[in-house]
């Protein structure tokens, strides 16, 4: 079964998250992940909005998760944390 990366951002720092977006993006692309959107156009019809929205596609749960807790994606997170607020969800998918 594959996997959704789902995350919901509101950046704070520019610049610093501009620096996590460039590892993470490397980090994702390592483990197989490829985009299906950054930012981008969303009507929020519940729940709280994030400005920033982000969705990538795995091979499995486990694959997303093997890229979260890797070394290069930990050092992208170092410039992310006082840069954004965020939810990160990993999502089985049935395909």
């Amino acid at each position: 079964m594959g996997a959704l990366w789902i995350a919901h951002v509101k950046v704070t720092d520019e610049e610093a998250y501009m620096k996590y977006a460039a590892i993470a993006t490397e980090a994702i692309a390592e483990h197989g992940g490829t985009f299906i959107a950054r930012g981008g156009r969303f009507v929020q019809l519940e729940g709280n909005a994030r400005p920033r929205n982000v969705v990538a596609r795995f091979a499995s749960v486990e694959d997303a998760l093997a890229c979260y807790n890797s070394p290069r994606y930990q050092e992208a997170l170092s410039f992310a944390r006082n840069a954004s607020e965020r939810d990160l969800m990993v999502l089985e998918t049935d395909d």
